[in-house]
C-alpha cells in the first residue's frame, strides 16, 4: 500500500509498517524513494549510466528547491546488466527496499522480466528506452510508462527511409533474437512486405555475443541484398558491419536506437562510417534540452550518452506527477501523467492510456566523420 504524501496512513497495518520502517531506517519515511534500474556495468553500460546521471541531476535540483511537497528524493540505484534474469532480482530488491517509483529499466527484455514484480506491488515504472510495443499495447503492465516511442513507430521510420530515400528494393533483415531486436525486425519485415516496393531477401537471427559473424554476412551476400536492417544492440552490430567491410559486402547498414550510440562508432571504428541508425528526434533546439545537456557537461565533464534526455524527461514527468497527485499511489500517478502536461527536454508531453508519451518520435541518423548526424 502506498502512502499519501503529507496525508494520513491508509490503514492500521500500513501505519504499523510505516512506524517500523521509521524506527529501523531513521529517515526512510521522510523521503520519496526513486529506483534507477538499468545496465550500469558490462557491454551495455553506455545505455544505462546516462539515466543514472539524469536521475542524479534532477534529484539534486528538486531537493535543493525543497523537494516534492516537502519530501526529499532518495535514489536507489541498481544494476541489471540488461539481462532479464538479473532484472527480476533487481526489481525484487527495489520493491523490498520500499521504492515508490522506478526510472528504468533500459532494455526491453529486462524491462519485461521486471514489470510483473513492480505491478504486483503497484509501483509505477517509467523507462527512457524500452521500446518493445507489447510493453504498453498488450495491457499486461498498467504500471508501465515510457518517454520514447515504440518499435513499430521506429521500424516504420527506418523502412520509409530505406524505401523512399535510399530507394532499395532488396533488403535483408537480421536480428539478435531478443525481445527488442527481434520485435523491431519483425515490424520492419512486415512494413517492407506490406509496402509492395521491396523484397525481404533474408530474415534471420544471430546469437548475441558470438565471436564470428562471417556466416550471416555470407548469407547476406548470397541473398543479393542492397541493404541490411538490423534489430539489436551495438556489440553485435559493430561486429557484423566490420565483417561486412572485411568481406567487401557493398550493402548499406540500417539499424535501431540500440545501435545509435557513440560506443558503436568507437568499437566499429572506420567501419561505422556511412551506417544508418534511428533514434529519438534531435531536440537540440529545445531550451530544456540545452539546459540538461549543459548540466551534464558542467557536472560530469562529458557529453551525455544514449537516452539521457529521455531519462531526464522521465524524472521530470514522475516528479511532476507525484507533486500534482500529492501521492505515490499508482492510480493517482497514472491520472496525473495522463492529464498533466509537463515541459521536458523531449518536448511538452503527457501520456496516453496505454502509457506511451504523446509528442515524441524517431529520426534516422547517419555516421559521418565519426558522429551521428540527423538525416
Amino acid at each position: 500500500m502506498k502512502r499519501k504524501i503529507g496525508g494520513k496512513m491508509i490503514s492500521v497495518a500500513a501505519a504499523a509498517t510505516f512506524a517500523l520502517s521509521l524506527a529501523t531506517s531513521g529517515f526512510a519515511a521522510d523521503t520519496i524513494k526513486i529506483g534507477v534500474a538499468g545496465p550500469h556495468s558490462g557491454d551495455l553500460a553506455s545505455y544505462g549510466l546516462p539515466s543514472v546521471n539524469a536521475a542524479k541531476l534532477v534529484a539534486e535540483k528538486v531537493n535543493a528547491d525543497g523537494g516534492i511537497n516537502g519530501k526529499q528524493i532518495e535514489l536507489l540505484i541498481e544494476d541489471d546488466v540488461c539481462k532479464p534474469e538479473v532484472a527480476t532480482n533487481t526489481a525484487t530488491k527495489l520493491v523490498s527496499a520500499g521504492v515508490d517509483v522506478v526510472l528504468g529499466h533500459i532494455c526491453s527484455g529486462a524491462t519485461k522480466a521486471a514489470l510483473p514484480i513492480y505491478n504486483n506491488a503497484s509501483i509505477l515504472v517509467m523507462s527512457p528506452s524500452a521500446t518493445n510495443p507489447d510493453l504498453t499495447k498488450s495491457g499486461e503492465y498498467p504500471n508501465f510508462f515510457r518517454t520514447i516511442a515504440p518499435d513499430d513507430a521506429q521500424a516504420k521510420v527506418d523502412v520509409d527511409f530505406a524505401l523512399n530515400t535510399l530507394g532499395y528494393t532488396k533488403i535483408a533483415v537480421v536480428h539478435d533474437k531478443g525481445d527488442y531486436g527481434k520485435g523491431f525486425a519483425e515490424f520492419a519485415k512486415k512494413y517492407l512486405e506490406d509496402s509492395g516496393k521491396a523484397e525481404v531477401v533474408l530474415f534471420e537471427g544471430v546469437t548475441p555475443g558470438a565471436v564470428d559473424y562471417s556466416a550471416i554476412v555470407q548469407k547476406i551476400k548470397r541473398s543479393g541484398a542492397e541493404a541490411v536492417m538490423f534489430g539489436g544492440y551495438h556489440p553485435e552490430a559493430s561486429k557484423i558491419i566490420s565483417m561486412m567491410k572485411k568481406k567487401r559486402l557493398k550493402a548499406d547498414f540500417i539499424s535501431d536506437d540500440g545501435v545509435k550510440d557513440q560506443t558503436f562508432i568507437k568499437v566499429a571504428g572506420e567501419d561505422a562510417e556511412g551506417a544508418y541508425a534511428s533514434g529519438p528526434k534531435d531536440t537540440a533546439g529545445n531550451p530544456l534540452a540545452k539546459m540538461a545537456v549543459q548540466e551534464h557537461k558542467d557536472t560530469f565533464a562529458s557529453d551525455p550518452g544514449a537516452f539521457y534526455q529521455n531519462a531526464y524527461s522521465a524524472m521530470l514527468a514522475m516528479v511532476n506527477a507525484i507533486k500534482a497527485a500529492d501521492s505515490t499511489e499508482l492510480m493517482a500517478l497514472k491520472t496525473a501523467l495522463q492529464n498533466e502536461k509537463v515541459d521536458t527536454p523531449v518536448g511538452n508531453i503527457y501520456f496516453n492510456e496505454q502509457g506511451d508519451a504523446v509528442g515524441v518520435g524517431f529520426s534516422v541518423y547517419q555516421v559521418q566523420d565519426g558522429v551521428f548526424v540527423e538525416m
